[in-house]
């Protein structure tokens, strides 16, 4: 179960989740209705089966926002209306008005949605009550917000806001690259993307080369600057930081998960406990590495 994107946003580490679980229990998934597009609720991390509806070890909490999604592609029900309508205008001798099509549509959706298959989702969250952070597997802002929502339609009030930091992250990420010192613990990865400040100026991707070499160096000197920047924290993590403060391509290295092979557990959920126990400290060693680093703003109370 480990997080391959992070998405991150802070609330204040006073805020009251007393009523978490209740809420979680009251705002769980619902199967999606025959004449609804989509559904979103709660669903448990161990599996849509299981009773519980969170894990908690020590101060991370695991969430889980499940969602089902009706597949009725526009080009089905545009087809179909299309054929309706040469029917009328076949039968009556002239173009249906723009009222006759939207009804039209109208019913042919409402004929088709019990139809439709239905596509399931899941995305995962954890929360950080030490740091008061809230980290959403996915490199998506907008799929992050909307489980930030799904956690304040939960607890009625969540004053969560995306990460911000007091300076352009993209002038931190040129300055690693360029040579200036990186933060104890970090290296260079092998991954970065450069590029030109000016509107629709160049972009340039480079992937699995040195970052510190001469070709590096000549697009520094022209003047382009890093969005993207592979990083290794010590020999645990491995992950791509953007100039968003979105952390892509999230990887435990062998350094960290040699312990999880050196134990021995009985069940599945013992596994996975153990998982999210690891996840959840590399995530926060990483946060307290890149917080004074990047010069995030706190939450305010």
């Amino acid at each position: 179960m480990f997080f391959r994107n992070l998405t991150l946003f802070r609330f204040p580490t006073t805020t009251k989740l007393d009523e978490l679980e209740a809420g979680l229990e009251e705002c769980k998934l619902k199967p999606v209705g025959p004449l609804e597009l989509s559904s979103r609720g709660f669903i448990s991390p161990f599996g849509r089966d299981a009773e519980a509806m969170s894990n908690r070890i020590q101060d991370a909490i695991w969430l889980s926002v499940g969602g089902e999604d009706r597949l009725l592609p526009g080009s089905v029900v545009n087809d179909m209306l299309a054929k309706k309508l040469a029917e009328i205008e076949q039968k009556e001798g002239r173009k249906p008005g723009s009222r006759t099509r939207k009804r039209l549509k109208d019913e042919l959706i409402v004929d088709l949605l019990p139809r439709a298959f239905i596509k399931p989702s899941r995305t995962d969250a954890l929360l950080d009550l030490e740091h008061g952070i809230v980290v959403v597997d996915t490199s998506s802002r907008k799929s992050g917000e909307n489980v930030v929502s799904e956690i304040r339609r939960a607890l009625g009030s969540f004053p969560a806001l995306p990460l911000n930091a007091e300076v352009a992250p993209r002038s931190i990420l040129t300055g690693w690259l360029a040579g200036e010192p990186l933060p104890e613990g970090l290296s260079l990865g092998e991954e970065c993307e450069l590029r030109d400040p000016m509107e629709q100026g160049a972009v340039v991707k480079c992937q699995r080369m040195e970052l510190q070499g001469d070709e590096i160096d000549k697009h520094l000197e022209t003047g382009k600057q890093v969005t993207r920047l592979a990083l290794n924290l010590d020999d645990h993590v491995s992950f791509v930081l953007g100039e968003d403060l979105v952390i892509r391509k999230f990887k435990l290295l062998d350094g960290a998960v040699d312990s999880l092979e050196n134990t021995e557990r009985d069940d599945l959920r013992a596994e996975l406990d153990a998982r999210f126990a690891l996840m959840s400290a590399e995530v926060k060693r990483l946060f307290n590495v890149l917080e004074p680093a990047l010069k995030l703003s706190k939450a305010e109370a």
